[in-house]
């Protein structure tokens, strides 16, 4: 810890921050309705989305993370971010039309009208899954710097941090929802990126330099390099790898993901949130350069100090750990200033991820479990007018308590998850548990890519099973490719094979539903 800086004083500017928050939730969650907490009353605006959704996009674990990345892989990332820029664009021109033009309001509803019930619950269940281990692992990351920085000096347990963090974010979205979100989530993006900006011109003052000299300074050393042309498909680092990767992690983490397009389906139109696409995923690429720009100016910093790179136990070993490089140089070398932002960067990195997140897993339970949007036509009497308003208003009542329920119940979830993470006390089984949740968007990309790209229908009945069996398919290839695939080694395309197997299998229950059928 900082002796510059006591835990009194980084409590107070984060108890400040979250002020700011609760009068923004204030603001924003007049008039609270079920539609406004779903979908905003599709009155979102458009520029505000694509500034709060880079926010989500890049989460705490990116803002510590990717700085670390560039020791190792160079820029080489940015192949992976270019890649993104196409799978934005299949969502804007395809899946964008499609869900406007069915109206919906949670987005696995598509796969109902496709195939059946059981393919709608078993795709929703998929994101319930997902989004809560990614959620919870996101604010535990959160959570670790809390405690060690702020919370454990003040004699504060770890329990209790998680508790306050989780209470916080229900508080400033149980009325509001997704119309709170957009404002909160665009005032904590300006907040993340200004803590980067911030680190990097401080870094520049303290190597006596300015921004055009640090620029050509990392350009010209071996971190700078972003294409790797050259190298076969063994290497991870392969650009047509990294590209494909990029394209469908952005088509399936975004398009797909309940999260991420809620915020779109709160625009006014499709042309906004199209607009919205493409202008979130132009800054979006900004964002993730100047992230990597950050890296290799703390790796120059450090080499110019002679600062020996963090180490944390992993499994009963000591280990470097890259991302924790951003935050100890931020922690311990930057001006006090320049460390309270930090703080306040990484607080609104995790926030802008985890409230939406939990908006999301609310609105898709009610919607997707509890069936909000059916059971609220079907309770409306038949009667005159000012009966079925009154019916109406009843059913928006009962609505809102159930609603109110599933939010302190995922709240409860995350805390539980976030908890069960930290007894582990072993970042690697954390990490792969993590990694293992990504395993759940390959059955969705299958799902939704038969759905398109066919007119054949499945056996409803078994798109469970098929959804269950490709992941743990995918992860038996991926562990024994280099013998299966004559040496090559999956890196993150291992979603494409996920989502071929999907299709592979539902193809397969297509053909048992014509055979029954002759």
């Amino acid at each position: 810890m900082d002796p510059r800086i006591s835990p009194v004083t980084l409590l107070l500017v984060v108890l400040a921050y979250f002020a700011v928050l609760m009068l923004i939730s204030a603001v924003t969650s007049r008039r609270a309705s079920n539609e406004l907490f779903f979908i905003g009353e599709r009155k979102s605006p458009w520029y505000l989305v694509a500034i709060g959704m880079i926010g989500a996009t890049l989460s705490g674990v990116t803002f510590i993370s990717i700085p670390g990345w560039v020791q190792g892989d160079q820029f080489s990332y940015m192949q992976m971010v270019l890649g993104y820029l196409l799978g934005y664009f299949i969502i804007a021109t395809v899946l964008m039309p499609m869900y406007y033009r069915l109206g919906l309001t949670s987005i696995y509803a598509y796969l109902e009208q496709r195939f059946g019930r059981i393919s709608y619950k078993t795709g929703a269940a998929y994101f319930l899954l997902s989004r809560t281990i990614g959620a919870a692992f996101r604010l535990y990351l959160v959570a670790l710097v809390l405690d060690a920085f702020v919370m454990g000096p003040l004699g504060i347990g770890f329990s209790a941090t998680v508790a306050i963090a989780i209470v916080l974010i229900w508080i400033y979205t149980f009325r509001g929802g997704i119309r709170t979100i957009i404002f909160t989530d665009t005032f904590q993006t300006v907040f993340m990126l200004t803590a980067v900006v911030a680190s990097i011109v401080s870094l520049c003052s303290l190597m006596d330099s300015n921004i055009g000299d640090m620029i050509t300074r990392v350009q010209e050393s071996e971190m700078s390099q972003i294409f790797h042309w050259e190298s076969g498909w063994s290497d991870k680092q392969n650009f047509f790898k990294r590209f494909l990767a990029g394209a469908f992690i952005a088509l399936t983490m975004t398009g797909l993901d309940q999260d991420m397009m809620q915020k779109n389906l709160s625009c006014k139109s499709l042309g906004d949130a199209q607009k919205n696409m493409f202008s979130f995923s132009i800054i979006l690429v900004a964002a993730k350069l100047i992230f990597l720009f950050l890296g290799a100016v703390l790796y120059l910093y450090m080499a110019d100090q002679n600062i020996e790179m963090p180490t944390r136990v992993v499994g009963g070993e000591l280990k470097i750990a890259t991302d924790l490089v951003y935050p100890t140089i931020a922690m311990e070398y930057l001006p006090v200033g320049v460390s309270i932002i930090f703080i306040l960067g990484l607080v609104a990195a995790a926030y802008s991820s985890a409230d939406s997140a939990l908006t999301a897993l609310t609105t898709s339970f009610c919607i997707d479990f509890l069936d909000f949007e059916k059971r609220s036509d079907e309770h409306l009497p038949s009667a005159t007018a000012s009966v079925v308003e009154g019916g109406k208003r009843s059913v928006d009542q009962m609505q809102k308590r159930q609603r109110l329920y599933v939010h302190v119940g995922f709240s409860v979830l995350l805390y539980v998850v976030i908890l069960f993470f930290y007894s582990l006390q072993n970042d690697a089984i954390i990490a792969e548990i993590f990694k293992a949740a990504g395993y759940t968007y390959g059955p969705l990309l299958g799902l939704y890519a038969f759905g398109f790209l066919t007119k054949r229908q499945v056996t409803d009945k078994y798109v469970w099973l098929v959804c269950l069996l490709s992941p743990i398919l995918t992860y038996l290839i991926v562990q024994n490719s280099t013998f299966l695939l004559g040496g090559y080694k999956f890196d993150f395309e291992h979603l494409i094979l996920n989502g071929f197997l999907t299709f592979v299998g539902l193809w397969i229950t297509g053909m048992i539903r014509r055979a029954r059928k002759r």
